[in-house]
């Protein structure tokens, strides 16, 4: 067996990677190994990575190949790499692509160049309704209606899909970027978004057309769609987590591109509007009268003959939504996200129905080419209040986690904070709406939560971007799609659990480019030695893996 001491990775038999943090070589291996496997710890010294068939798919479908797996792999580990591991990258990578939905004529057909393969997915009972006629050992008819199903189907059985079986034209609508912003700007497209965008559309062809583009908070993921529209020239469909991303999504078309505003919808609460290019909500469009009745609104996908549907944050897509997905495969698809992370596990059906990763850069190398703020993360403990502290030992670890989270004593270290950053922007997120009007109260700063209403809220963010206001409370409304392009400075004061792509939305309110310094700072205060201390750590996960490090006081 050889051995090398200096390499920061031991790979073992179980498909989880082991990296040294305190190595020279640490931060060259994260950024790759984070490109075909998962964190899943993230201790001080040794962080451990878990190499899954879908992180391998998500490689393969971005270009990535086994060869280039396993170089990196045998040029950073310690040890030899177990063979077992080698023929298990070896296989899972090679699935990708071994089943391809194709059109020949007008029929959709699902083939593989392996018989094999073929044989042993038409033998599960749960696919053979999916198969229409029988063309030859290699090739099946499957139903036009049929095709995202078949997807989900086969990804569940461990079977991933190619799909070329390529889009229907939407009905054309000529549009273009603006050379300047309606504000008198230079716009300029950067090269990670021009590179990001030829790698979706791939010259139009069925190769692209369907899938995710991961960027960082603050990093331009709607430009990038708007280059994406740019390219296609249909008329296109955007869905979003709120009515405020809805109207930001708005102002950012009607400043950055060649759109005639009344051609541009809302269909939200408040209006109902189908125009070439409409902007809706998650929220909307899976309202219900009660639980039993249809979607209301759900009919917008057949409104219209949209040549291209944006599916802003798309790790935070609701399950009726991937429903509606799965009818829509002929019809070019965007997923937009900082990252694929979804606390409910659906990331293989954001793979089959929205598509595959196309495009990731990580964090820290946007920061240090500036174009996102650098930024300072911070965990400040607290002691448990003496007169908490038997109420907290014997509830059950809910009511742990919440006692926990709306410990008093944060208050003291908010104040101390803001004094810290008197001439910052400064956002207060927390999860408990009671915690945060206590907080409200005692500082007498303004609070956006859930229903606080449209205008009203409007108004608050307007203050806090002209520097009205310097401090702004907010609840989980804050966690998505919020332009704040001048808050530097974020306190957390609770959350959701062990929530890691809260986690990452929270720090990406304060990552736009900074004037001066370029720098942000996130503070997530918890009660020490507590179930919220337990849960910080989970939550840390994804903006670990991204290279950032948690200061604590």
């Amino acid at each position: 067996m050889s051995y090398n001491s200096n390499n920061p990775i031991i790979v073992q038999s179980d498909k989880t990677l082991l990296v040294e943090v305190n190595n020279a070589l640490y931060t060259e291996v994260r950024d790759k190994v984070a490109s075909f496997a998962e964190i899943i710890k993230s201790p001080e010294y040794i962080h451990t990575y878990r190499i899954s068939p879908l992180s391998l798919w998500n490689a393969a479908s971005s270009g990535m190949s086994f060869e280039e797996i396993i170089q990196i792999l045998e040029k950073y580990s310690k040890y030899n790499v177990p063979q077992n591991v080698i023929k298990d990258i070896e296989d899972n990578i090679n699935k990708y692509g071994k089943i391809k939905i194709i059109r020949e004529d007008e029929d959709l057909i699902i083939t593989s160049n392996d018989s094999f393969i073929m044989r042993e997915i038409i033998s599960y009972k749960v696919m053979q309704k999916y198969f229409e006629e029988k063309i030859d050992d290699t090739k099946y008819k499957i139903d036009e209606n049929m095709r995202g199903e078949i997807k989900l189907s086969l990804i569940k059985l461990g079977f991933p899909v190619e799909d070329l079986g390529g889009y229907i034209e939407g009905k054309k609508y000529d549009m273009s970027l603006r050379q300047l912003t309606l504000s008198g700007e230079h716009f300029f497209i950067r090269d990670y978004q021009k590179e990001a965008t030829d790698i979706f559309y791939s010259d139009g062809s069925a190769k692209g057309g369907s899938g995710v583009i991961v960027l960082p908070c603050g990093a331009g993921k709607t430009v990038t769609a708007m280059v994406a529209m740019d390219r296609i020239k249909e008329e296109t469909l955007i869905l979003t987590t709120s009515i405020t991303a809805l109207r930001q999504w708005k102002q950012e078309l009607i400043d950055k591109m060649n759109i005639d505003e009344d051609d541009i919808g809302e269909y939200s609460g408040e209006i109902k509007e189908i125009k070439p290019i409409t902007i809706s909500t998650y929220q909307i469009l899976t309202h219900r009268k009660t639980r039993i009745d249809e979607f209301t609104h759900m009919n917008i996908f057949r409104k219209n003959k949209w040549g291209f549907i944006i599916y802003d944050e798309v790790h935070t897509l609701p399950a009726p939504i991937f429903r509606a997905a799965a009818g829509i495969q002929a019809t070019r698809r965007l997923g937009l996200t900082a990252t694929l992370v979804r606390e409910d596990g659906k990331e293989e059906d954001v793979f089959s129905l929205i598509g595959p990763k196309k495009y990731d850069v990580p964090w820290k190398v946007l920061e240090k080419q500036g174009w996102i703020a650098e930024a300072q993360c911070t965990e400040i403990r607290v002691e448990m209040p003496e007169k908490l502290k038997m109420e907290y030992a014997v509830c059950d670890s809910r009511k742990k986690f919440r006692i926990a989270s709306e410990n008093y004593k944060k208050i003291d270290i908010i104040k101390a904070l803001i004094k810290e950053h008197e001439n910052d922007k400064i956002l207060i997120i927390g999860q408990y709406i009671d915690q945060l009007k206590v907080i409200s109260n005692e500082l007498q700063v303004p609070i956006i939560t859930g229903k606080t209403k449209n205008a009203e809220r409007i108004q608050l963010f307007d203050e806090f971007k002209k520097g009205e206001l310097n401090i702004l409370i907010v609840s989980k409304v804050a966690n998505f799609a919020i332009d704040l392009p001048d808050a530097s400075t974020a306190i957390q004061v609770s959350g959701t659990f062990g929530s890691r792509q809260e986690e990452a939305q929270r720090l990406g309110r304060i990552l736009r480019p900074k004037k001066g310094d370029n720098k942000a700072y996130f503070y997530s205060i918890v009660t020490a030695n507590s179930r919220e201390q337990e849960f910080a750590v989970k939550r840390q996960l994804f903006l670990t893996e991204q290279g950032y490090k948690y200061y604590i006081r």
